[in-house]
């Protein structure tokens, strides 16, 4: 996607403009002096949870069940996370949220910025944070399903400390998320890695370098490109002569890209690929459809994955 710093800082003053509009709005509610969450229930009970992006909205919401209410900001599927401008009433939405799910790692930094003006202080979930990324690493972590499992067990205990009453329900339901939920993407995670360990593939940007691990496929695409591609940045030569060599020579089995960032560079590639009959895959960055649940979505894309090892291993 496009750069995390850059395109950040020219949004600073549109999203103070939000805050400003959040705190006229709020008459400057009164702060609270406990660093614990604080125990509140939003419409009919339920605790009110915002997500940054709708990808851990859906998780959120299987997992909060019937005590929750979730509202996601980001559920466009052409909205770039990296450069989205909070508009007021997405300020708004943050103000009243006692939970707050951001993805953290500098894919999102507007959120922390509206927060800077909520005097509620909701209880806030950043992923990068809970699974130990730095600034600068790879930010797709809902496309490693190991930190997806600790976003969960993060989401259980967040919940529960806000709504102590249905701590035993939120338990339940993340391990029914597990168990049935998630039951057919983990099978196919499995049966993928099975049939076509260390598989070379291609991908387009640093997406595939959180999922490809886990399905024990060899993304030999150079690194830096990936990233340059993520970042919105320039693209050396010797990257590109290296993934064209890559290409012409077959020298991978399959070619992975997000149809959501189709840089020039990207569909260079992309026409290289389909020149040479190697199959692709599509994935992307937001839920597709944006009615979808993280699972379907997963699973979809894990089945294209699967689909062109299979038309590769069969050429």
């Amino acid at each position: 996607m496009f750069s995390t710093t850059t395109n950040h800082h020219r949004h600073s003053s549109w999203i103070g403009l939000c805050i400003a509009c959040v705190v006229v709005s709020s008459g400057l509610a009164g702060c609270s002096s406990s660093a614990a969450p604080q125990v509140r229930t939003g419409s009919q009970g339920r605790v009110s949870v915002v997500a940054a992006e709708n990808f851990w909205g859906s998780i959120v919401s299987q997992i909060g069940g019937k005590h929750v209410v979730v509202t996601s900001i980001i559920t466009n599927p052409n909205t770039d996370p990296h450069s989205y401008e909070p508009s007021a009433n997405d300020a708004r939405i943050m103000a009243e949220a006692q939970f707050v799910v951001e993805n953290g790692v500098g894919y999102d930094p507007w959120v922390p910025k509206l927060l800077a003006s909520d005097q509620g202080h909701p209880t806030v979930l950043d992923v990068g944070t809970a699974v130990g990324a730095n600034v600068g690493d790879n930010p797709h972590r809902w496309y490693n399903p190991a930190d997806v499992q600790i976003v969960i067990g993060q989401v259980v205990h967040d919940l529960s400390a806000l709504d102590p009453a249905d701590g035993t329900y939120f338990t339940a339901q993340a391990t029914r998320f597990n168990s049935v939920a998630l039951a057919s993407y983990n099978a196919l995670i499995a049966a993928i890695k099975a049939r076509f360990a260390d598989t070379p593939i291609g991908a387009s940007e640093s997406i595939v370098a959180m999922l490809a691990p886990s399905l024990g496929l060899d993304l030999i695409t150079p690194p830096t490109f990936l990233r340059a591609i993520s970042e919105g940045e320039d693209v050396t030569v010797a990257d590109k002569e290296t993934i064209d060599n890559q290409i012409k020579n077959h020298l991978i089995r399959i070619y992975v890209y997000n149809s959501q960032n189709v840089t020039p560079d990207v569909q260079a590639q992309l026409n290289e690929v389909n020149a040479e009959r190697i199959p692709v895959a599509t994935i992307t960055e937001t839920l597709q459809p944006a009615s979808a649940t993280y699972q379907a979505w997963q699973i979809r894309q894990l089945q294209g994955i699967q689909a062109a090892l299979v038309k590769s291993s069969a050429a």
